[in-house]
């Protein structure tokens, strides 16, 4: 961070996290930011939902990333979390560690955060500032109808494995950030950069997949990493054509194909969504995806049985060992 100016906690949080908003009268936020604590009010008949995330400077984004990137990233991975749930977002509190309260760092950060936050509906009801380590956690809380939540447990034996989006993106953009990576290809370059600092979630896409879809959950650790969790979850095997992955045309552009496959498998931090969908409700889910202008693509099964099992072109594959970890 940089910048001659540095701020009070609480001219810091009223100048930056308690401007107005177009969800700032939200009727539902009987009070917000600048109390103990905030007061909502939940729909009838829904059913809370709530997550929360940290991200960590060095760790889940380098130290010199930009500020509104920062911000932006920070509510989109707990977006995310509300999507696999088919849930409609609403509020958040941040929790907000920095070095110093730089103003023009905190001024980039806020615009991220508070455009993604307005995009979804989002209002930030409260929270807590201090000196440390940059480090950003946010909860998200939102609902859905009682009782109609996706979980991962939800799938069933025969239901098809889709995604959204594409894979594998975000790890590309991460290695060229850091210079691990490199190409002449800009307009590649620029997409795939983009696809890791400013990630979308599907939120909407979430939403019209409830009711359809058995089971869901967001891919932030890389299919490797993720999957397991679902059909241990559901009590099944999961079987998948690493063929079939969805890589974007920026991605395909550059021929790193071997690696490119590694990054949809392992990488992490795509944030699309992996959904369980019985056979006869497939196309309906893809109508919900076209309206969205969003890919779709199935990449296997759910059978009888335990463990991931991966082919390519029609034999066994060896997948990498494990996806991303907080703790490797």
């Amino acid at each position: 961070m940089t910048g001659a100016k540095s701020l009070g906690e609480f001219e810091l949080i009223d100048r930056f996290f308690s401007r107005p908003s177009s969800v700032a009268a939200r009727s539902d936020v009987i009070l917000g930011v600048g109390d103990d604590a905030a007061l909502l009010c939940m729909p009838a008949g829904a059913d809370l939902v709530a997550a929360v995330d940290t991200v960590v400077a060095g760790r889940h984004f380098p130290l010199d990333s930009d500020a509104r990137s920062i911000g932006h990233r920070a509510l989109a991975v707990n977006l995310s979390d509300i999507a696999a749930m088919g849930a409609t977002p609403a509020w958040a509190t941040l929790a907000l560690t920095m070095p110093r309260a730089d103003e023009q760092w905190l001024q980039g950060f806020a615009d991220g955060l508070m455009a993604l936050a307005d995009a979804h509906g989002v209002a930030l009801v409260g929270g807590d500032t201090t000196s440390g380590h940059l480090t950003v956690s946010i909860q998200i809380m939102g609902h859905v109808p009682r009782g109609t939540a996706m979980l991962r447990s939800g799938a069933r034996e025969g239901d098809l494995l889709v995604v959204t989006g594409t894979l594998g993106d975000a790890g590309a953009g991460l290695a060229l950030v850091t210079a691990r990576m490199a190409t002449d290809d800009r307009a590649a370059s620029d997409h795939l950069i983009e696809r890791f600092e400013y990630p979308i979630p599907r939120v909407q896409f979430g939403i019209a997949a409830r009711g359809i879809a058995n089971a869901a959950m967001d891919l932030s650790d890389g299919l490797v990493g993720d999957l397991p969790k679902l059909a241990r979850a559901s009590g099944l095997a999961a079987h998948v054509d690493v063929g079939r992955l969805p890589l974007s045309r920026a991605m395909q552009s550059l021929g790193w194909d071997d690696q490119a496959r590694d990054w949809a498998l392992a990488a992490g931090d795509d944030y699309e969504l992996l959904l369980a969908v019985p056979p006869t409700r497939l196309d309906e889910l893809s109508d919900a995806a076209h309206r969205l202008d969003l890919k779709l693509t199935a990449i296997g099964e759910l059978r009888r049985g335990n463990g991931v099992h991966w082919t390519l072109d029609g034999r066994a594959f060896s997948a990498p060992a494990h996806g991303y970890d907080h703790f490797l």
